[in-house]
């Protein structure tokens, strides 16, 4: 019993991680029909970004920010100068997208080599909690807590704020939304932003547990699409139970089965598809 507790705590935080992941996809594609290739890179380069703050100042805090707020305006500049002159050509979007995906990766492997590399943990995190009758990472909690925490406001912010409104109105129809007045192309800038805001924060996050590596963009990349066609695209609630299941499933995989661990993935997930193709919580 102790041992499934523990297994089940570590794929709950891990689809925390995702879910950070996999929120930021989801919203960009929801409001733009942008599959962002990229968003894997925004996860490395935050994670980078992070370490080098943190070797820089100590702080652990001043990495969240620096480096959140960093991919941030990495994205709103690939929005608003490059991607915007590709609105609806999903060829053009989903090429360029991935052209610099592997321009970040080879800027990451020239600034800060091809070593694995991981982010130290906050001191006041790197012990364990005791919970009944096992001790548990005290920042495998705190993931689980930012993740609960970034899920509820994100919630707070589509379904009671203006700014939710005006993004759920851009969503259903630009062009009622254009014709009410609301600013679509700065609301798809800010929408960038957000969505490569939340990737950055899952890259210094799950930079203490995962780490940085060449390649590390391609794997989170690939299970975040896992998550957004589980959950639906376009569905923050659907990021979230999509992010949990595939968290409980990589680590029950890679725990008890792990010549199998991609296969205790995708065959669920394919599962899911035959019974409902746009995802467990995807719009008919």
């Amino acid at each position: 019993m102790t041992q499934l507790a523990f297994h089940t705590l570590n794929g709950i935080a891990f689809g925390m991680l995702l879910f950070l992941l996999a929120a930021g996809l989801s919203l960009i594609y929801g409001l733009m029909k942008i599959l962002n290739l990229t968003h894997g890179s925004y996860y490395l380069l935050a994670g980078y970004i992070g370490l080098t703050v943190i070797q820089r100042t100590e702080s652990f805090l001043l990495a969240v920010i620096a480096a959140t707020l960093a991919v941030a305006l990495i994205g709103a500049v690939m929005e608003r100068f490059f991607l915007r002159r590709f609105h609806l050509d999903e060829l053009a979007q989903t090429l360029l997208t991935f052209g610099f995906l592997f321009m970040f990766a080879d800027l990451a492997l020239w600034i800060w080599g091809g070593h694995p590399q991981t982010l130290p943990k906050p001191p006041l995190l790197d012990g364990s909690m005791q919970i009944g009758e096992f001790t548990y990472p005290s920042y495998r909690l705190f993931i689980i807590v930012v993740g609960l925490a970034v899920g509820a406001a994100l919630w707070w912010f589509q379904e009671r704020t203006r700014v939710g409104a005006m993004l759920r109105a851009g969503v259903d129809d630009q062009e009622i939304a254009r014709a009410l007045g609301i600013n679509v192309s700065l609301l798809f800038t800010l929408t960038f932003a957000l969505g490569a805001f939340l990737a950055a924060l899952g890259g210094v996050l799950g930079g203490p547990l995962i780490g940085m590596f060449p390649g590390a963009d391609f794997e989170v990349l690939l299970l975040a699409f896992v998550v957004v066609i589980v959950g639906g695209l376009g569905s923050l609630k659907g990021a979230l139970v999509g992010g949990l299941l595939v968290g409980l499933l990589d680590n029950f995989g890679k725990a008890f089965f792990p010549e199998l661990a991609l296969f205790t993935i995708f065959v669920p997930m394919a599962a899911i598809l035959a019974v409902r193709p746009t995802g467990l919580f995807g719009q008919q």
